[in-house]
């Protein structure tokens, strides 16, 4: 694949795919979307809405972790376009109180309680049985071999990650073309959005991820390997 259309065609297909798969069961009422609010996965988050909308069987569902300690941008936009579009939204919270919390002093902890926990206790509440995301394999050297379909457990369920094969410059150029909103801190500089305490403007020289915190990106692969996306 190396045009954008032909990467679109693509994940249009695998989503298709999966959506016709559903609709000989229960049909796609158990497949969220794992939505961050970023554009990687609003656009993941945009494809499916058309497959299931055109199919008729919307509402396109979603999980979404507010960890407590999100940029308020982000909040603002993802409850602005979950209403816009319709999205049936889970907000996924941890347990814990953030009162005193060391927040990113133990990025593996912090990220296990904030993200994968709540994850794994929306996964189970929900019923999910296929969880689609935005990653992209260009973006951190953790996800080059990564599948577009895999096997997870605790809870049981398949990860689907139709825009894998996309990079930065694909992902922008699908926003102008569908005219898809994005969150203001991308306008401000922002490349790749986080919690507040482990993101900040990248520096010009690195890459996409530049502005996250070096510490969380190291146990990227080991926060996978708990269970998150």
């Amino acid at each position: 694949m190396t045009t954008l259309e032909d990467k679109i065609l693509h994940s249009e297909s695998l989503l298709s795919g999966l959506l016709e798969q559903s609709l000989q069961g229960d049909g796609p009422a158990r497949m969220r979307v794992a939505w961050t609010g970023g554009k990687d996965s609003t656009v993941a988050l945009f494809i499916w809405k058309m497959i299931v909308e055109h199919a008729g069987a919307g509402p396109v569902r979603a999980i979404t972790l507010d960890t407590g300690c999100k940029f308020p941008e982000v909040q603002a936009f993802r409850d602005r376009l979950a209403a816009e579009w319709g999205v049936d939204l889970l907000i996924a919270r941890p347990d814990v109180s953030l009162d005193g919390y060391p927040l990113a002093a133990d990025p593996l902890r912090c990220c296990r309680e904030l993200k994968v926990e709540p994850l794994k206790k929306a996964l189970r509440v929900t019923r999910t049985t296929h969880l689609l995301t935005g990653i992209r394999r260009d973006e951190h050297p953790d996800r080059a071999g990564r599948g577009e379909s895999e096997t997870r457990t605790d809870p049981d369920h398949t990860l689907v990650n139709p825009l894998l094969d996309w990079n930065e410059t694909d992902i922008w150029a699908f926003h102008a073309r569908f005219d898809l909103p994005h969150c203001e801190l991308y306008d401000q500089g922002y490349r790749s959005l986080g919690c507040k305490p482990c993101t900040r403007l990248p520096d010009g020289q690195g890459g996409e991820r530049s502005g996250r915190a070096r510490n969380k990106e190291a146990v990227l692969s080991a926060l996978t390997g708990l269970g998150y996306f």
